[in-house]
């Protein structure tokens, strides 16, 4: 019997957790008036990049004491910048529960500094944050980007804190609240929760951090794309639009537009309730789906962006490691052949399942489209799963 396929498609198939779908409307159009053929050092390139850190901080509702900027590389290169420069002067938390995270991991072990190591297995759980030291620098992910696991609050960072902390929030940013109080170092990326273009990063510091870079000369030669500071004190240049590389105006034209249309909304409030009602649509199927669950177990820790699903059907579970993954990738590649979710496979070093991207520029009406169409799709499979036994 040939199952019959759901009357309603999604109108954009576009679900990548990064670089995830434009804004809603977004037509090349938005970069007539790109500083393109400028110098990024002109007055009219200065200018734009400006903006976009002056309405960046609007947006996301940064302190105004907390300074901003643009960076190479991405969030990575955020990261990486704040851990080259920053790290060293006491003992140094490393929390990490997906891949991004144990990337950080990774470096506090090539920088040799005195780390305690907080990794969380499996997928999907968080580790004990209660381990955090009062005297020690912090790195955490607010929002794990290829397990679906999100920080539910930072009530476990001492207010008190003799350290700084360093918060990867690239997929968490305009979806999920910060903590400004309790993060010293923010970072994120364009191409995320706004549906920017790729290659750029954000840096956010507070007055500790950049006390921090004013006070601690690290003992490693720093790359000059990490450097923040000149002869001891903080590259003011860099906060007010001076980038260290050149970067793309296009993409530059590209931000600004989606920081625009994330005001012409209503701002930050908007953006996580578009966020919160997308993810919401997608948990209230799968909780009646009895093949299927949210790979994070605590629905307080569960992400409003990423969310990552896995199949639990007898069916499937019965089969070897291999067979399952191989399912778990038919069922992303039918979904993309229907042309109904594109890009919606797992992270490939996570458990084999979906990935659906519910940030700010997705439709809630796309979410609620695509949800038969993923039963559809496992029935189909499951069918010839059946045929072959």
């Amino acid at each position: 019997m040939t199952l019959q396929k759901p009357a309603t498609r999604p109108q954009d198939a576009r679900f990548s957790s990064g670089p995830t779908k434009k804004r809603p409307g977004w037509t090349l159009n938005a970069l007539e008036g790109a500083a393109l053929g400028r110098s990024h050092r002109s007055k009219a390139g200065k200018g734009k990049l400006k903006e976009a850190i002056d309405l960046t901080r609007k947006l996301l509702e940064v302190p105004a004491d907390y300074r901003i900027a643009i960076v190479p590389a991405s969030d990575t290169g955020a990261v990486e910048m704040a851990m080259w420069s920053m790290l060293g002067e006491r003992p140094v938390d490393v929390f990490a529960w997906e891949s991004f995270g144990e990337e950080w991991v990774t470096d506090a072990k090539a920088l040799k500094i005195d780390a305690e190591l907080h990794v969380a297995r499996p997928y999907g759980a968080l580790p004990d944050f209660a381990k955090a030291r009062k005297n020690a620098d912090i790195i955490f992910t607010q929002n794990g980007t290829t397990s679906g696991a999100k920080v539910p609050n930072c009530d476990w960072i001492a207010a008190d804190r003799e350290g700084i902390t360093i918060n990867d929030a690239t997929s968490a940013a305009f979806a999920q609240p910060i903590d400004w109080p309790k993060c010293d170092v923010v970072t994120f990326s364009w191409q995320k929760v706004m549906g920017g273009e790729a290659a750029h990063g954000m840096i956010i510091l507070s007055p500790r951090a950049v006390a921090r870079l004013e006070s601690f000369t690290p003992d490693r030669p720093l790359p000059k794309i990490f450097r923040m500071s000149k002869k001891g004190k903080l590259d003011e240049a860099l906060f007010e639009g001076a980038t260290i590389n050149t970067p793309s105006m296009l993409a530059v034209e590209d931000y600004l537009d989606t920081l625009k249309w994330g005001e012409s909304i209503g701002g930050l409030k908007a953006l996580h309730a578009r966020a919160n009602a997308n993810a919401k649509a997608l948990n209230d199927w799968v909780a009646k789906t009895p093949w299927i669950a949210n790979l994070v177990e605590d629905p307080g820790s569960q992400t409003n962006t990423g969310v990552c699903l896995k199949v639990i059907d007898p069916r499937v579970t019965s089969l070897n490691e291999e067979a399952q993954a191989e399912f778990a990738k038919k069922l992303a590649s039918l979904l993309e052949k229907e042309g109904v979710a594109l890009d919606a496979a797992s992270y490939r070093s996570a458990p084999p399942g979906l990935r659906i991207w519910c940030g700010a520029t997705i439709e809630q009406s796309d979410i609620e489209a695509l949800c038969p169409w993923i039963e559809w799709a496992f029935e189909t499979l499951a069918a010839d799963l059946a045929k072959a036994a």
